[in-house]
């Protein structure tokens, strides 16, 4: 199945409502450690995750970070 990373970016005045919007989404990215820049002053996060399409990928994301998302298909690479 592809992979995709979905990075995804916000202001730091959005943090609250982007962690807000997984309550009442049903996703298997809830409760899932991922890595984010937050704590940092990046505010960004990103998830590598298996889908059929892009699509797909986006809906594993409340509405409201789907929208603001970038997807970016992936594969590993062999670095000599």
């Amino acid at each position: 199945m592809p992979r995709y990373l979905l990075h995804h970016r916000h202001r730091p005045r959005e943090c609250g409502a982007t962690f807000a919007s997984f309550t009442g989404h049903d996703s298997p990215l809830r409760r899932r450690p991922t890595v984010g820049s937050c704590s940092f002053g990046g505010h960004e996060i990103w998830w590598v995750v298996s889908a059929a399409s892009e699509a797909e990928a986006l809906q594993l994301l409340p509405y409201y970070l789907a929208q603001r998302t970038t997807v970016i298909a992936i594969a590993d690479v062999e670095i000599p």
